[in-house]
């Protein structure tokens, strides 16, 4: 179908309810109309992304009534067991996150797939647990993570409680391709998916089990028991899932001096205090750093709107509040379970760490320094959980912890995604270990790490280039970096230059090449000889390309100036190209 065909589809067949087709045609930019109709949402990264609207390109409940059918497809694949069996779903507090939970159990139910159904907002993490739980096959999430508020997405799970897998998730996006019509997807009615089993609410049954295996990380529970009030903590949910789990995991170990962000406390879709309910943006932290000035609060705490990622800030000895960046805690709270784990003698020989690439080589020195093993896998969580469980079947590794630079945190063998729940917890634990036992902040800690291992500082920097030139102009930007063979970088050599979607890798100081054994991925990695990368790559999610800066030097000075030289030359030439691209578009 062509595009005006599409659009005279959703905007005139009764099929789509009223106020699809009204919205629709009052469109009057035709550009708009192309944008909207252009092709399917993609379903890529697990699951779909998008601004919420009516289109085909868009999030929507037509939009996820295809993608579930889809879904149901495979699962009916694996016949009445795997249909039994069933899938789970939450959703966070975003607009139609309800709806579009509701829409996707009662596509299911008209399929014969029993679908549980949480009875409000929950952690994407506790949906990951769940499935294991309840052996489901598969599990949904309603939710776009920390984007925007005009943004809602939908992410699949497989039944190790992980994103689903590119094998499954190239399954599912066939089924969805091969139905060309959008028409014949009609959702079982609520009352009759209820009576016939086929739709079933959860809730604290999954919360209660849920925070015992949290609570069973703790390290040190009874320092927790003793102490736990004098870490003083400001937390702010944004809005989001965490409120509910996050305190009651603290609550329950004993951390009791917990104050809650009031004004960013309960649901709100519209985000109405923060510009982007990112933990990554410091403006996030505006009200939380108020009240943790008010409080005398030692930690400031934020999970985005699905509770799978912590943002935190720290009280410096100075009494001033300082942001720790994704890779920062990532590190403490490697070094603080690898070390904690050594002195308890409780630290696995086969002990092992996992990160994405594109995070900081720093958390390799520290878990070699504690004779723990690391894994490195592509980027996005789900490489992580993939590898934990490949290691989990094997034997041959024991999974300590995981973690990617954008904030993402897991420890323990019972969720298998990203958990701020966890981190929460763990990153509360360190602080009060750290302040009872040894008398030293976490920053001193980090400092410590600093002078032993190098100054390590990282940092990322994302164009967003939206639509079908955006799409184009991202592919160039990586064809040209991929063409050219890049010695240095802002005066500093490379020694080894990896291309993950060509799974090859050069050597620039002996000339020898070698073979990736990561899937295929359009990413390029360039290491620094004596440590630190650029990585570019396009994002799996959002209409973005992504540059990841990591430098090492002698002190955090250097660091700085070494890092803002880099940054400044890179994007410099990502400019140019652009520049030349749009040169050749006018031509």
């Amino acid at each position: 179908m062509t595009i005006q065909e599409r659009y005279r589809l959703w905007s005139e067949q009764p099929y789509f309810d009223e106020a699809t087709r009204q919205e629709l045609k009052q469109i009057t930019d035709p550009q708009e109309i192309e944008d909207r109709f252009y092709s399917d949402l993609e379903f890529g990264t697990g699951g779909l992304r998008g601004i919420i609207a009516a289109g085909t390109n868009r999030m929507n409940k037509y939009v996820i009534r295809k993608a579930t059918q889809g879904l149901a497809e495979c699962v009916c694949d694996h016949g009445a067991e795997g249909m039994k069996r069933g899938v789970v779903i939450a959703y966070d507090s975003r607009r139609f996150s309800y709806e579009f939970a509701v829409e996707a159990a009662l596509v299911l139910a008209q399929n014969g797939i029993k679908a549980y159904l949480f009875n409000s907002l929950r952690p994407t993490p506790e949906l990951s647990f769940a499935v294991r739980y309840l052996h489901a096959l598969a599990g949904i999430v309603v939710t776009a993570s920390h984007n925007p508020k005009t943004y809602n997405g939908y992410k699949v799970y497989w039944e190790d409680g992980g994103q689903v897998p590119p094998v499954k998730a190239d399954q599912i996006l066939a089924r969805i391709e091969a139905r060309e019509s959008w028409l014949d997807i009609e959702p079982m009615s609520e009352v009759e998916a209820i009576r016939n089993g086929l739709l079933v609410i959860i809730g604290e049954e999954i919360d209660q089990p849920y925070l015992a295996r949290i609570r069973r990380l703790a390290l040190h529970p009874d320092l927790i028991t003793e102490k736990g009030e004098a870490v003083r903590i400001v937390y702010t949910p944004l809005h989001g899932a965490g409120n509910i789990l996050v305190r009651r995991a603290l609550a329950e170990l004993g951390f009791s001096s917990v104050f809650v962000v009031p004004e960013q406390e309960l649901p709100d879709p519209e985000f109405t205090t923060v510009p982007y309910p990112n933990p990554e943006i410091p403006t996030t932290f505006e009200l939380a750093r108020k009240y943790g000035l008010e409080k005398n609060a030692d930690l400031l705490l934020a999970t985005d709107p699905d509770a799978d990622r912590l943002g935190v800030v720290l009280r410096s000895r100075d009494g001033d509040y300082r942001q720790l960046t994704g890779n920062q805690i990532g590190v403490l709270l490697t070094y603080y379970i690898l070390s904690q784990k050594k002195a308890l003698d409780i630290l696995p020989e086969n002990a092992t760490i996992i990160k994405t690439i594109a995070s900081t080589d720093l958390a390799d020195q520290v878990a070699h320094y504690f004779g723990a093993n690391v894994e490195n896998v592509l980027t996005g969580f789900k490489f992580i959980a993939e590898k934990e469980q490949e290691m989990e079947t094997g034997g041959w590794g024991t999974f300590q912890f995981g973690f990617e630079e954008s904030y993402g945190y897991l420890a323990g063998d019972f969720v298998r995604d990203k958990d701020a729940v966890i981190a929460s917890v763990l990153l509360a634990e360190a602080a009060l270990y750290y302040q009872q036992i040894e008398g030293r902040t976490l920053f001193d800690v980090l400092e410590s790490i600093y002078e032993h291992f190098g100054y390590y500082l990282d940092d990322q920097e994302s164009l967003v280039l939206e639509g079908i030139q955006g799409k184009e102009e991202i592919s160039k930007i990586m064809e040209s970096f991929r063409q050219t063979e890049i010695l240095e970088l802002s005066g500093i050599r490379i020694e080894k230059s990896d291309d993950y979607e060509q799974r090859n890798g050069k050597n620039l100081i002996t000339g020898q090449t070698y073979a990736l054994t990561l899937p295929r991925s359009n990413v390029l990695r360039f290491s620094f000889l004596g440590g630190g990368y650029v990585m570019v790559r396009p994002s799996g999610t959002e209409p973005k390309i992504k540059v990841y800066f990591s430098v090492k030097a002698e002190s955090m000075l250097d660091a700085e100036e070494t890092l803002y030289k880099l940054k400044t030359d890179v994007m410099n030439q990502i400019a140019l190209i652009r520049a030349s691209i749009h040169e050749t578009t006018l031509q």
